[in-house]
C-alpha cells in the first residue's frame, strides 16, 4: 500500500466506513475506473474466483489466464488490472484482523491456481456460502464470528492443497526468513551482507538457499524486489521518477535509471509512458499445478507468475513493449 505519494493511483479492495473486515463483491467493483485504464494498488488481502467466461488478469505486470475455476491470490501492495474483462468473478476481501487467533499461514496459497475435481467443488461451495452470508446477515458479533471461521476454513483448505503439491525442503526456511527481511529492508539496503548479519548466517548460506528455491542468487532476489516496487510506483502513481528512486535508496537519479534499465530492460520513463496500455497478446502461462512453484520448490522461471510482496519471491516487471505487462527478460 502506498500512502506517502502526493498523487496516488486509485486503490482497490479498501474498506468503506461501514464495511466489515470481511467482504465479498463482484470483480467489476475492483476497477479504479470502468475501463481499468491503469493498474491499481491493492490494499486488502484478496481471493478472486472466476465463475464465468474467459479472460486475462494482469497482476504485477504478468498476464494470468482466467476461466471458470481459476483462483487468484492477490496481496496488499500488488497492482492489478483486468482491462475489458470478459469473465465474471467473485472477490473475497479481508483485513489481517479478521484472522487474529487463527493459525493460518497466508504465504502458502499460490498466486494462480486452476481448481479441479474435489478441490474446485469445495472452494466454490465455501466461497459461495461466504458470499451468501455476507449479504444475508446483518453486521454483528455473531455474523463476524461466522464469517471469520468460514474464511479460516477456506484458507486452510487452500494451504493444505498447496502443501500436498509442494513438499518443504531444508532450504525453504532459510529462504522464507530472508524473504521476510527483504520485505522490510529493500528500501534501505541491497547488500546481501546486511541481511546475512540480521539473520545470523553467511552470505553463502543465503545464496545457496535462494538458488535452490528460485534459481537466482540472493543479490538477484533483492534487486528484483526493488525493481518490482519501482515498477509498481511508476505504473500506478504520478510521483516524480527521481523521488521514486530516492524512496528506494538511490541517491542519484542516474543510478536509479541504470539499475531499473538493467533489471527490466527499459528506462523508468519508457516504462511509465506505456502504463496506460494494457498488455495484449502475450499471456504468461502458469506452470501445471502438479509442478512446485515459488517459495516451496521448483526453479523460478523468468516470466512466470511468482509470489511477490507478502508471499513468495519477487517477480521483475517486464519491459512494457505493449504496456507494462509483458514478460521480463530472461
Amino acid at each position: 500500500m502506498v500512502s506517502t505519494d502526493p498523487s496516488p493511483a486509485p486503490s482497490i479492495g479498501t474498506a468503506s466506513p461501514v464495511a466489515d473486515e470481511i467482504a465479498t463483491f463482484a470483480l467489476a467493483d475492483l476497477a479504479g475506473d470502468p475501463g481499468w485504464r491503469r493498474p491499481v494498488i491493492v490494499e486488502r488481502e484478496l481471493l478472486i474466483l472466476t465463475t464465468r467466461g474467459h479472460g486475462d488478469a494482469e497482476l504485477d505486470f504478468h498476464l494470468l489466464p482466467c476461466r471458470p475455476g481459476t483462483l487468484l491470490r492477490v496481496r496488499p501492495g500488488q497492482v492489478l488490472r483486468c482491462a475489458g474483462p470478459q469473465f465474471d468473478a467473485t472477490v473475497v476481501a479481508w483485513d489481517p484482523e479478521a484472522l487474529r487467533g487463527f493459525d493460518v499461514d497466508l504465504t502458502t496459497a499460490a498466486t494462480w491456481r486452476q481448481l479441479a475435481g474435489e478441490d474446485e467443488d469445495a472452494v466454490i461451495s465455501e466461497v459461495s456460502q461466504l458470499a451468501v452470508d455476507c449479504r444475508r446477515h446483518p453486521d454483528g458479533p455473531t455474523t463476524r464470528v461466522l464469517l471469520r471461521h468460514q474464511l479460516a476454513v477456506l484458507l486452510l483448505r487452500l494451504a493444505l492443497a498447496h502443501a500436498d503439491r509442494s513438499p518443504s525442503r531444508p532450504e525453504d526456511e532459510t529462504f522464507h526468513r530472508f524473504r521476510r527481511e527483504v520485505e522490510h529492508g529493500y528500501p534501505y539496503t541491497r547488500r546481501v551482507e546486511d541481511y546475512a548479519v540480521e539473520l545470523g548466517c553467511s552470505v553463502r548460506t543465503l545464496t545457496r538457499a535462494c538458488l535452490a528455491v528460485t534459481g537466482r542468487s540472493a543479490k538477484q532476489v533483492i534487486d528484483e524486489r526493488v525493481a518490482l516496487q519501482a515498477g509498481r510506483l511508476l505504473a500506478t502513481t504520478d510521483q516524480p521518477i527521481a523521488e521514486i528512486g530516492r524512496r528506494l535508496g538511490f541517491s542519484e537519479p542516474t543510478n536509479f535509471g541504470r539499475f531499473f534499465t538493467r533489471e527490466v530492460g527499459v528506462s523508468p520513463g519508457a516504462f511509465r509512458a506505456a502504463r496506460d496500455q494494457p498488455a495484449v497478446g502475450r499471456v504468461v502461462r502458469p506452470r501445471p499445478p502438479a509442478e512446485p512453484t515459488g517459495a516451496n520448490g521448483g526453479r523460478f522461471r523468468p516470466g512466470t507468475p511468482g509470489e511477490s510482496a507478502n508471499g513468495g519471491h519477487a517477480t521483475r516487471p517486464g519491459p512494457p513493449a505493449a504496456g507494462p505487462g509483458v514478460t521480463g527478460r530472461a
